[in-house]
């Protein structure tokens, strides 16, 4: 990253940090970024120069700014050394204890996500999001299981997040709790369609057997 990237990426998480104060009250809304920009000494011109795609920028930012602070995290620690249901669950505990402060600023989120002009660009942070946690947990399928893991853990992230709002218990307890019922029954399902895969694999071999008959002698 150059220095002039790396100037304007500090002066991008600034405005984000002065703005999550707003949002709680604001909702993401020009009045947040603005109040924001002031808060972190700058002129709304400065806002729109930092963030030219306006609020819509400014939440995909902090959606990516919360991937990227998971990232670093795990990478911290050596999650290669437990299983892959352990290491996804971490990682989704990770981002929602980095977010325990701005569980307004992501409801408010959610809200915004939920506005028909605003349904593809929450899509597309579910999935960066989604993309962001298999990578950080050493997920390298390149083959159709690369596209069904995201699909699948992002229903239950979305289900868990919405449990993590209403969440009053201490350490979120009670969204952790939920989130590990919800990995275990995606694990569960993942057995049993492998096991009738291959039970169904084994009725294809056995029924083609039967049609072939018997192969007339040489």
């Amino acid at each position: 990253m150059s220095e002039q990237n790396a100037e304007i990426n500090k002066l991008r998480e600034r405005v984000l940090l002065a703005a999550l104060t707003h949002v709680a009250f604001d909702g993401w809304s020009k009045a947040a970024l603005a109040k924001a920009c002031a808060d972190a000494g700058l002129t709304e011109d400065d806002g729109s120069r930092l963030f030219p795609g306006g609020v819509s920028e400014l939440v995909e930012y902090f959606s990516a700014y919360a991937d990227d602070k998971m990232t670093a995290v795990l990478a911290e620690e050596d999650v290669t050394a437990i299983k892959m249901r352990e290491r996804v669950a971490t990682a989704v505990r990770v981002r929602l204890e980095l977010l325990g402060r701005h569980r307004e600023a992501v409801r408010h989120a959610l809200a915004y996500f939920a506005l028909p002009q605003h349904a593809a660009l929450g899509v597309k942070c579910l999935a960066r999001t989604m993309d962001a946690i298999w990578r950080a947990v050493g997920d390298e399928s390149t083959d159709f299981s690369f596209y069904t893991k995201r699909a699948s853990l992002a229903g239950i992230y979305s289900a868990t997040v919405l449990y993590w709002l209403e969440d009053d218990s201490e350490g979120f307890r009670d969204t952790f709790a939920f989130l590990d019922r919800r990995l275990d029954d995606l694990m569960e399902f993942h057995k049993t369609r492998e096991r009738i895969t291959r039970a169904w694999g084994d009725v294809v071999d056995k029924v083609s057997e039967i049609f072939k008959g018997p192969q007339p002698r040489a």
